[in-house]
């Protein structure tokens, strides 16, 4: 069980088939980021969220403006999250589709001051420039704080043949050193789910010692 100081990270990966190498970058982001913090002694926990199984709910929240439990559940814990990995496939050089969908249906002010970490892929570095003309500029927006580094991985990267002067493996582990070390700068991040215990019978307090103070114990 997570202590009460454990940070919180939602993976959001908008790759569209299954597997998709926007999840596989997503998961390396993810485990060099929680390597980066176990070095720090600090406690993590990872929440990995697939858009395209939210696809039908994100359209149907854009539709009707209200968001079905699923995703109810899911926008919750990307927005109480302490920090945010997110990775999109760049099609006609940009994000897709999905993944601003699902920006779309976040409250303006759920990610401020949220530190996060871009990754995009796709199937030539000609896209890479996308993270910054188009992706960064969307978090910054939404006031956001995503970190200097963006991931970008091209087919080749996976394959041997890319970037030799900045390997894949050297932006990852770089981009996860710079959002371990703004996760570690804040103090965790407090729920702020109603029926959370802890908000109304404080952090480490259970429904037992309500009940024990009720008794006159």
């Amino acid at each position: 069980m997570a202590t009460a100081s454990a940070r919180r990270i939602a993976v959001i990966s908008a790759g569209l088939s299954n597997p998709s190498s926007t999840r596989l970058l997503a998961d390396r982001l993810a485990a060099a980021t929680a390597k980066q913090l176990a070095e720090r002694e600090i406690e993590v926990e990872v929440d990995v969220f697939e858009l395209r199984d939210y696809a039908h709910d994100i359209t149907n929240n854009l539709l009707t403006g209200f968001a079905p439990p699923a995703l109810e559940s899911m926008v919750n814990a990307v927005v109480s999250a302490d920090a945010v990995i997110a990775v999109t496939p760049i099609f006609s050089t940009s994000y897709s589709g999905l993944f601003k969908s699902f920006i779309d249906v976040l409250d303006p002010d759920a990610l401020t001051g949220k530190p996060v970490l871009i990754g995009a892929n796709a199937g030539t570095a000609r896209h890479s420039l996308a993270i910054d003309y188009a992706i960064r500029p969307l978090f910054t927006y939404l006031h956001a704080e995503p970190v200097s580094t963006g991931v970008f991985a091209a087919s080749s990267d996976w394959g041997g043949a890319g970037d030799q002067v900045a390997p894949l493996g050297e932006r990852v582990e770089r981009g996860a050193r710079e959002l371990a070390e703004a996760i570690a700068r804040r103090e965790p991040a407090k729920s702020d789910d109603p029926f959370d215990p802890a908000n109304y019978l404080g952090d480490g307090r259970s429904f037992g010692h309500l009940l024990g103070g009720l008794a006159g114990e």
